[in-house]
């Protein structure tokens, strides 16, 4: 697995993009902050949760375990981990002896999400200000990436393609937390991430506001 073979490497989980290690709570120059994705477990929970963002897995579905694996073409113990995972994120809720459903965003869901969100943004943006003045004249890797994904969102937002620009948006908010250079904050962010996607995506879905 390739999960096995960074830890050989010597990589730590939320570094610079699974390159290499860095002293705890300093990222090294330029580092690129999003967690490591290379394990099965983790390719099948975002796999699983790109699924109920686009909604294929309807709010309120029951997901069985053995579907989902022939579904992903994997076996079942990386879906399984899979699914604990997205129960941890709060987009899966377990059900008494008959596995999970994806869960029900609710109004004071909305309210909560958006007040533990919206201060991590803020902090994002000032540490990614604060990184890209201090680099000046030059530019720290990742403005360019973040000014095309705003580009996208920017495009996104002028047509009627929700799915589309559910995705840009998230983009765009994920490309300023990987420049603010700040691991523990990408990893939070991170654990949002999905609940997020559903939230900017539920305008189309006025039932649950």
């Amino acid at each position: 697995m390739a999960g096995s073979s960074a830890g050989r490497n010597g990589t730590r989980p939320g570094g610079p993009g699974g390159e290499r290690a860095t002293a705890p709570g300093r990222p090294a120059p330029g580092a690129d902050v999003r967690p490591e994705r290379t394990s099965l477990s983790v390719r099948a929970r975002d796999a699983v949760r790109q699924r109920i963002v686009d909604r294929r897995y309807p709010q309120g579905a029951r997901l069985v375990e053995r579907e989902v694996a022939e579904e992903l073409r994997m076996s079942r113990v990386p879906v399984r981990e899979a699914l604990r995972a997205l129960v941890g994120e709060g987009l899966l809720e377990l059900l008494p002896h008959s596995g999970v459903r994806v869960r029900r965003l609710e109004r004071a869901d909305v309210e909560h999400l958006y007040e533990v969100w919206e201060p991590l943004a803020v902090q994002a943006s000032r540490l990614a200000a604060r990184r890209v003045a201090g680099s000046a004249p030059v530019e720290p890797p990742g403005v360019t990436a973040l000014r095309a994904s705003l580009d996208r969102a920017e495009e996104a937002a002028s047509d009627d393609e929700g799915t589309r620009e559910v995705a840009a948006h998230t983009a765009f908010h994920e490309d300023i937390v990987a420049l603010s250079g700040n691991p523990m904050l990408a990893r939070t962010m991170e654990q949002l991430s999905g609940q997020l996607q559903l939230l900017f995506g539920m305008r189309e879905e006025p039932q649950h506001m």
